[in-house]
């Protein structure tokens, strides 16, 4: 998944899954570009505290740890299934294409059986629904429930943070 300012313009953000992301996590992520304000897309806003603290929230609320590494942030789930790294230093260099954001499914990060990446500015309130999605057990922590017992939950758009600096509108979302 991609955004551009125009259909000729340099791609403003990427997110990127592997084979094995599992559906329900996907679907969030088409419902979250289907029903979202494209305006939380900046260019050339900077990752900073608030984007981490929007983005991370869900995890943080349903008691994910947290660690600090030498280049950013990892935040595990209670079962130890899932993950999401931040990494900082990637973030700081944004023109060097580097993973910014690495989320994973499977026996632990180093040989996760799906992974997510995304550019540092793919959008917060669309990396906070993924958060949602993986900390109230959507993704692959839970059996798949039968058709009687399906729930579904309502697609929201978490808050973002404030955007400062010149906003640039994404006319064009794949």
């Amino acid at each position: 998944m991609a955004a551009y300012e125009s259909p000729v313009s340099d791609r403003m953000w990427v997110l990127t899954a592997t084979g094995a992301t599992p559906a329900p996590v996907l679907r969030g992520l088409l419902h979250h570009l289907a029903d979202a304000d494209s305006s939380d897309t900046a260019l050339g806003s900077p990752v900073g505290e608030k984007t981490v603290t929007v983005s991370t929230g869900p995890l943080s609320e349903a008691g994910w740890s947290h660690t600090l590494d030498g280049r950013g942030i990892r935040w595990m789930s209670p079962a130890g299934d899932a993950g999401v790294q931040f990494d900082a230093f990637a973030a700081q260099h944004p023109t060097q294409n580097l993973a910014t954001w690495t989320v994973w499914g499977g026996p632990n990060p180093d040989r996760p059986a799906w992974t997510l990446t995304a550019s540092p500015y793919t959008p917060s309130s669309l990396l906070a629904d993924l958060s949602e999605n993986l900390a109230y057990g959507t993704g692959t922590r839970q059996k798949p429930a039968t058709s009687r017992q399906r729930q579904t939950r309502p697609v929201t758009t978490s808050p973002t943070a404030p955007v400062t600096g010149a906003c640039h509108l994404p006319s064009r979302t794949r």
